[in-house]
């Protein structure tokens, strides 16, 4: 290559430009645009009109946009917010439940928590410190008996009862506290009390000085991906303070269930509901 070439010479030199006319189509698609004719895309983008039919029969063909009724316009179809959700999905799950937590922790005050389950633990993948005092000792990458914590509970919701037993074959469940469930059939009942009722509250169940609100997260293949809960220094709670979180804790896990592309059936149900 002569070193006086311009980079941008050499850069066009790999340039699609069938891809590149299909992805400006793509993007004259907005909200204030949400319908194109063949006749103004081809106007936008300064190309022929057969042109511009040859593009939106493929892009129709692939999904990525779609006829509105009537045949004469288009719209962006569903494989482009596949794109979209595929994207997100992508991210890590901390990275989009951050600024979820940190918004809770502002609405509710107290410390709030992201964690995921490995096998019979639960691993705290993001936490937003409140900033009333309160000292914890679970920090990003703690890991906790899923059985014996409200957390754990949450993630455990999916599991039916054979997957239970072949998690916790023994007979009797290492206990922690007087509330945890000693039998695998006893956490069984437990769990789907939880599931049926769309989130955890229990006061002093890991540890008797601290109470926890927490909800399920999901993903687009409806299983809980993990739990989401704020932590209250405190053995009992207010009843005027409780609905309140309760419902901002809610609100939390089902945000971020959305941006993991999670979407219930019209009945409401999840898998296996």
């Amino acid at each position: 290559m002569n070193k006086d070439t311009p980079a941008e010479e050499t850069q066009d030199k790999y340039i699609v430009p069938g891809l590149e006319r299909g992805l400006r189509l793509l993007g004259e698609f907005s909200s204030k645009d949400r319908t194109l004719s063949a006749a103004e895309l081809a106007r936008r983008l300064q190309v022929p009109r057969s042109t511009v039919f040859r593009l939106l029969a493929t892009l129709e063909m692939m999904g990525f946009v779609e006829r509105t009724d009537g045949g004469r316009e288009f719209r962006l179809g569903m494989a482009v917010l596949r794109l979209g959700f595929d994207y997100l999905a992508s991210l890590e799950l901390t990275e989009l439940g951050r600024p979820l937590l940190d918004r809770l922790r502002d609405e509710i005050h107290y410390p709030c928590n992201l964690v995921v389950r490995d096998g019979r633990s639960i691993v705290y993948v993001a936490k937003s410190v409140a900033a009333r005092p309160f000292t914890s000792t679970v920090n990003v990458g703690t890991r906790l008996p899923a059985h014996a914590t409200v957390l754990g509970r949450v993630l455990l919701e999916d599991l039916t009862l054979n997957e239970l037993r072949e998690l916790y074959p023994e007979p009797r469940l290492e206990v922690f506290s007087e509330s945890t469930p000693r039998t695998v059939e006893e956490l069984y009942e437990m769990v789907q009390r939880d599931r049926h009722r769309g989130y955890v509250l229990h006061e002093g169940f890991f540890e008797a000085s601290i109470s926890t609100i927490a909800a399920p997260v999901r993903d687009r293949t409806t299983r809980v991906v993990a739990a989401l809960g704020a932590t209250i220094p405190a053995a009992r709670i207010d009843p005027a303070l409780l609905d309140p979180m309760v419902e901002k804790v809610r609100e939390a896990a089902a945000e971020l269930s959305r941006l993991l592309d999670y979407r219930p059936d019209v009945s409401g149900r999840v898998a296996g509901g």
